[in-house]
């Protein structure tokens, strides 16, 4: 059995190119092969939010605190909250991240097909991001 203690955990920024606003990525981890799978905590501050995105295999993600939203390309936008579990759809393209008046975290996992877990595109516009909400 491993622990990663969470005084050991390193915190970096979202990085400018996957993510609009502040985020921060806590707690990075991978399975050693021939497990694919991979993960983080992700907090998102209120208007925060991933770019354009898809997996190759999916994404489950857990959310732990505060409320956000989340987008299929081409369907509508759904609002979601601490407790609830989001399981994204493989080559989908999406984005995720807090409301504007709210942060929001949590645990994603996923798994790399051919070393990859994650496809970025381009970021989510305001208008795109304050569209329809439920």
């Amino acid at each position: 059995m491993k622990v990663i203690k969470k005084a050991d955990q390193e915190t970096v920024e979202g990085p400018a190119d996957w993510f609009t606003g502040k985020a921060t990525i806590t707690g990075m981890f991978s399975r050693e092969e021939p497990s694919r799978v991979t993960g983080a905590i992700v907090t998102f501050e209120p208007g925060a939010r991933t770019a354009w995105h898809s997996h190759p295999l999916g994404q489950t993600l857990i959310v732990t605190d505060g409320i956000g939203w989340t987008q299929v390309e081409g369907e509508e936008k759904v609002e979601f909250q601490e407790g609830d579990i989001m399981l994204c759809p493989k080559d989908k393209k999406h984005w995720h991240g807090a409301t504007p008046d709210s942060s929001m975290t949590h645990i994603a996992i996923q798994e790399a097909l051919d070393g990859k877990n994650v496809e970025w595109m381009e970021h989510v516009t305001d208008e795109e991001y304050l569209g329809d909400a439920d």
